[in-house]
């Protein structure tokens, strides 16, 4: 049995939490086109025969840190290494940015195999026009193995777990082989609902907007939750709620589909628009908003 934790590393909106959610099979990193969108480490649990591999999927490294919110969430990609057996670094075929090029330092100064995974694949018309690129990425790193992945059409994602299974070390398994997160239903419901505004507003709100958690009542039929979504001033709330509370609605209404179809049961969602002023730049308020120090 290989059982072995992979920091997956890049820079923001490069497709770490879709070839995530790829490898793991399901769902467990929200999606949207807006950069950074991923704002806290999520696990994800992949199980194949023999074989456990626990993905941590990261906030996208940047250089730019204008907000105490930037500075958190690079802190908190760089401390997810700690630990992991071997660090996936995801760029993007076509495009290197500084941006790159600070995930792969980080990366290399993990002390373990680094492989990189060349995704967005299925953008270029020609297979052969890949070859280039992947020479230019040896001439970067000393990289374990390079592997072109497209992680929306599920393209060589059975070679890259080979490749990723070979640095694995021997032991027993870290989570239960039905287990596919390592978060809680706190955490999924508040994600649910950020991705759903993430995607409604797109960037009218592009980092003024956080979700957390008042009541959670769990049963075996029927899930009853009350989320209190953050914004910094009242023109914000304004547009969360719409004109006629039509986007809270909308809003509401879609995070409570998906939470039924992933979770198998009923489900009752109350969503609250509030405002904390200046939350994004305040340590004090990040942490009692859950973000990771």
């Amino acid at each position: 049995m290989r059982s072995g934790m992979v920091a997956v590393l890049g820079r923001p909106n490069v497709g770490k939490s879709s070839l995530v959610n790829a490898l793991v099979g399901t769902k467990v990193s929200i999606v949207a086109r807006r950069p950074q969108t991923t704002r806290h480490r999520v696990q994800g649990v992949h199980n194949g025969p023999e074989l456990q591999i626990v993905f941590i999927d990261t906030p996208g490294l940047h250089e730019r840190e204008h907000r105490a919110l930037n500075k958190v969430l690079n802190r908190s990609a760089v401390s997810a290494i700690e630990g992991v057996d071997a660090v996936l670094h995801v760029v993007e075929t076509g495009i290197w940015r500084d941006d790159d090029a600070l995930a792969l330092s980080r990366a290399a100064g993990a002390g373990v195999p680094v492989i990189a995974a060349l995704n967005k694949v299925d953008h270029r018309a020609q297979k052969q026009e890949l070859l280039p690129e992947i020479a230019a990425l040896q001439e970067r790193h000393a990289y374990a193995d390079i592997v072109p992945v497209s992680a929306t059409r599920g393209e060589n994602l059975d070679r890259l777990i080979a490749v990723l299974a070979e640095r694995m070390p021997e032991g027993p398994m870290l989570f239960p082989p039905d287990q596919i997160q390592g978060h809680d239903l706190a955490f999924t419901i508040t994600e649910c609902v950020r991705e759903k505004l993430t995607r409604l507003l797109r960037q009218e709100l592009p980092y003024a907007l956080s979700v957390g958690i008042e009541s959670l009542e769990d049963s075996p039929g029927l899930l009853r939750a009350r989320a209190v979504i953050w914004v910094e001033r009242e023109a914000q709330k304004k547009i969360v709620i719409g004109a006629g509370g039509d986007t809270a609605k909308r809003v509401g209404t879609s995070a409570r589909r998906e939470l039924e179809h992933r979770l198998g049961k009923k489900v009752f969602l109350q969503t609250h628009v509030r405002v904390r002023p200046n939350w994004s730049d305040d340590p004090a308020a990040l942490r009692a908003l859950g973000y990771e120090d």
